[in-house]
């Protein structure tokens, strides 16, 4: 999860991300398992947007009862409740929520792809991951979270 903007109130990125959390803990079929530590980043790719607030939720999802699609629907709707409004891709938001993967789910189609297609090179989705899931490996790639996050160049994150 990311978010860099304010929501119409005035709450910051922060508290925002803190009641999607809460919201995600709710979703039927899915149970929240872990939560990282709250990191700083910078835009990806390179902006003048201010920097984001990221995290990475661990759900134990049934998906049984939760097919891919209706979760990620189901994401779609916290975003919403939340004052995302949809424009431009990479735009600064309110909140961004993506599925990284499911297990070793994998799926090139229909929405959502799993595992995410642009997880592997951001490091604001591996630094995050690894508090939750250190043992995550690309179900693609082969590679673990910590091997990938290695190998990338250098981007802008700290742990807040």
């Amino acid at each position: 999860m990311g978010a860099n903007l304010p929501r119409e109130s005035g709450s910051p990125a922060t508290e925002t991300c803190s009641q999607a959390v809460s919201l995600l803990d709710i979703l039927p079929g899915a149970r929240l398992v872990g939560l990282s530590r709250w990191f700083e980043s910078a835009p990806v790719p390179p902006s003048s947007q201010p920097p984001y607030v990221n995290a990475v939720a661990s759900l134990r999802v049934d998906i049984k009862l939760l097919d891919p699609a209706v979760l990620l629907a189901c994401l779609m709707d916290i975003e919403t409740r939340c004052g995302r409004q949809r424009g431009t891709p990479n735009a600064a938001r309110t909140l961004d929520l993506d599925i990284i993967g499911i297990g070793d789910l994998i799926r090139a189609a229909p929405d959502p792809i799993l595992p995410h297609p642009r997880a592997h090179l951001r490091a604001f989705v591996l630094a995050p991951l690894l508090d939750v899931a250190p043992n995550w490996v690309h179900p693609v790639l082969g590679r673990s979270a910590a091997a990938l996050l290695a190998a990338l160049p250098p981007q802008q994150i700290r742990p807040l």
